[in-house]
């Protein structure tokens, strides 16, 4: 845990607070298209020429979280994008509900920069996801609500072994600001406030495959309106 509160990287709460939801018109497994959404995005098999329709992986939360840290995709080779907050399931068996929903996905509260080795932790160790959201969760003031999250939630309110838990991450009794929080920065806001424009933008003038319902309910659910 020393290990990972030294090499975190995470979101500053004010940017988190000015544009909590980059991309809502992704979500895990969500279908691409291109040509401004109106033709499918097919990916092609050598060997039978088969086509199947291309699914996203994690590059919408990935460059969520790379632009909200004021990075550049190269500035971070060997580093994994973590979501904090997801179904818990170290042998990969059930489908994550949670990254599945677009009102999570891409949501920068959800997420920390970790080197790639050490996101293995987070994957299998469940006392790791727990302290991670008890960090995200005091830094942010907001915890995923997700229904499959329930039984989670009781879990860290019960949560009563502070013996690992990186001291400069915040707690209960005691707020204070991770090592390696990534300041909101004037390149920073600019990035946030044109992602937001082009997604009101795209809710207008994208083409029929776009997700309108969806992404307008996710931008209720985080309260983001039309900028000024």
């Amino acid at each position: 845990m020393r290990l990972i509160e030294r090499t975190a990287r995470w979101v500053d709460p004010a940017t988190f607070k000015l544009l909590p939801l980059w991309y809502p018109e992704f979500t895990r497994r969500g279908l691409f298209y291109k040509n401004n959404w109106t033709e499918p995005q097919l990916n092609t098999r050598r060997s039978s020429g088969e086509s199947t329709h291309k699914q996203e992986g994690n590059l919408g939360a990935n460059k969520a979280l790379t632009q909200a840290l004021g990075l550049r995709s190269k500035d971070r080779p060997n580093w994994s994008c973590c979501h904090i907050w997801g179904v818990d399931d170290a042998l990969y068996q059930n489908a994550n509900e949670v990254v599945q929903d677009r009102r999570y996905f891409s949501c920068v509260g959800n997420m920390v920069l970790l080197p790639t080795p050490l996101k293995a932790f987070t994957d299998v160790m469940p006392e790791v996801k727990s302290m991670l959201r008890i960090c995200a969760s005091q830094l942010y003031g907001w915890r995923c609500d997700h229904p499959s999250l329930t039984q989670t939630l009781k879990r860290l309110d019960g949560w009563t072994d502070w013996s690992a838990y990186p001291a400069s991450w915040p707690r209960p009794d005691k707020a204070s600001i991770p090592l390696g929080v990534r300041f909101l920065t004037p390149e920073i806001r600019q990035t946030a406030l044109r992602r937001m424009a082009r997604i009101f933008q795209d809710l207008e003038s994208a083409g029929p495959h776009y997700p309108r319902q969806e992404v307008e309910e996710a931008l209720v659910y985080w309260k983001i309106t039309r900028p000024g």
